[in-house]
């Protein structure tokens, strides 16, 4: 049976061949370091010996960087089960944000002030197109999430936004559109549009903004004045995809869109000589997967695009789904749609406990015999992430 390629054997084989390494930043440096070490020896593990018949299992530690093709499963499981308890039986939305291509190196130069400025723009869209009786005139809840990536790993920075099909007026009434869309996407797109361009002015005029790379043109006034008139001439492109209903689809749907990552391990096909050969999404031929070949320099290079600035938080909470309002507010939603809460499984339970309620398996419990196992760590030469 043929190994499976992974991004370690990917960073094994084709880091050592990279003239840049040492131009990568502390966050993609750290990165590196823990994909290459995750559920190895050098990240510690836990050993269990069973106490009757002395089998031993030895379970390598995860990294836990939140770049790591192999640390997402669990954590998107116990996220998802989390959300349950906020989520209603009505309609959601799946509308996305995106920014023009022209500003792509910009943003790159100076990902955390305008990676914010997407949520701040998309936040200030949907709050005050609500906020109008002609559309709405309630509060919304949303969940925004940062994705920087295209199917074939190139820099895409775009916001997916899932809403909820209604809100709360002033007088606390629930309001919604019976399943339809409240605004229309091309006054979404105007809207979004001002209030992204009004930020990014005003960061260049308070000069919080950097110019590298392909972006060093726009430290001349003229050039970036050139630019947003080019921006402001431009239609941005915000769509909203077909509503779902129901909440165990709305759950399923946000599992696959929060915690995704870059690349996962099973896109990977194999390693042909200097070559990754992985696969993506073919976008002029309805989406259909195909089989992509890159150098593997270029292929971690553009992998270590997508890792994001220290402590950004990449999911974000909005309105009525936000931590100041959802403990209140959505207990009077459930109580006005006549809806059920959700009540998570795994909250407050050990990693045993979860394991065993999520995957059915006993890591309490010797495999061979099924008496209980003794288990202690072993630290390793790095610390978690």
């Amino acid at each position: 049976m043929t190994k499976e390629v992974t991004i370690q054997d990917v960073f094994d084989r084709f880091l050592p061949e990279m003239a840049e390494v040492s131009n990568f930043s502390p966050r993609q440096h750290l990165t590196v370091k823990c994909i290459q070490a995750c559920r190895t020896a050098k990240m510690g593990a836990h050993v269990s010996e069973c106490r009757s018949c002395h089998a031993t299992y030895i379970h390598y530690n995860s990294c836990k960087n939140r770049h790591c093709p192999m640390c997402q499963g669990m954590e998107v499981d116990e996220w998802i089960d989390l959300q349950q308890e906020n989520v209603l039986e009505t309609t959601y939305f799946h509308t996305v944000f995106t920014i023009p291509q022209e500003l792509y190196a910009l943003v790159y130069s100076n990902q955390k002030v305008l990676y914010d400025a997407l949520y701040h723009a998309a936040s200030r869209t949907l709050n005050e197109l609500s906020a109008d009786k002609k559309y709405l005139g309630a509060k919304l809840g949303y969940i925004c999430v940062l994705h920087t990536w295209g199917s074939r790993m190139n820099y895409h920075p775009h916001l997916h936004t899932i809403v909820l099909g209604g809100g709360l007026d002033q007088e606390n009434h629930w309001k919604d559109r019976d399943g339809k869309l409240f605004f229309p996407v091309k006054v979404m797109s105007a809207v979004f549009k001002k209030y992204y361009l009004d930020e990014l002015k005003q960061l260049h005029k308070d000069n919080r903004l950097e110019y590298h790379g392909s972006s060093a043109y726009l430290q001349n006034h003229y050039e970036f004045k050139e630019l947003l008139n080019k921006l402001y001439a431009k239609d941005w492109i915000v769509y909203t995809k077909e509503a779902f209903n129901g909440a165990l689809a709305v759950i399923k749907y946000l599992g696959r869109y929060t915690h995704r990552i870059a690349i996962s391990n099973r896109r990977i096909e194999r390693i042909d000589g200097n070559h990754v050969i992985y696969k993506a999404k073919d976008y002029k031929n309805e989406g259909k997967m195909v089989s992509v070949s890159v150098l593997g320099t270029a292929f971690i290079r553009m992998f270590l695009m997508h890792v994001l600035p220290k402590g950004f938080m990449r999911i974000r909470h909005y309105g009525l789904l936000s931590c100041r309002s959802k403990k209140e507010k959505m207990t009077l939603c459930r109580n006005l749609l006549g809806c059920q809460q959700y009540i998570s499984k795994l909250k407050g339970k050990s990693t045993a406990e979860k394991i065993m309620i999520l995957y059915k398996h006993d890591i309490r419990k010797c495999r061979c015999c099924g008496a209980p196992v003794t288990t202690f760590r072993v630290d390793g030469e790095y610390m978690l992430c």
